[in-house]
């Protein structure tokens, strides 16, 4: 299976984005702040996924998922607080209206 081939669900029922690769699930937690914002709270890869880019896949498809619905985030995950700042053209998707502290 392609990493690049696997595709990010937004699984509403549980507020988490999916993403299932190697058949093991990882995932990106969220509150829904608004109509037209998430607090992204936690994400998990499981360890055997480690260092494959899986975690970044799924970030990369949360924040594209994001963009296309014209949300906004709030970044309150370490994970991916840290990918923002490797890839610093997705901060637009960052909400002026809320921060961490609100949450």
């Amino acid at each position: 299976m392609n990493l690049v081939d696997t595709s990010v669900k937004d699984n509403t029922h549980k507020n988490r984005f999916e993403l299932n690769y190697a058949s093991k699930l990882a995932i990106v937690e969220y509150r829904q702040l608004d109509d037209e914002t998430l607090a992204l709270t936690h994400t998990e890869v499981d360890a055997s996924l480690e260092g494959q880019g899986v975690g970044s896949h799924l970030v990369k498809g949360v924040l594209e998922y994001v963009d296309r619905n014209n949300l906004r985030i709030v970044p309150a995950c370490p994970f991916i607080t840290t990918y923002l700042k490797r890839h610093p053209d997705w901060n637009r998707l960052i909400s002026t209206s809320y921060s961490v502290a609100d949450l």
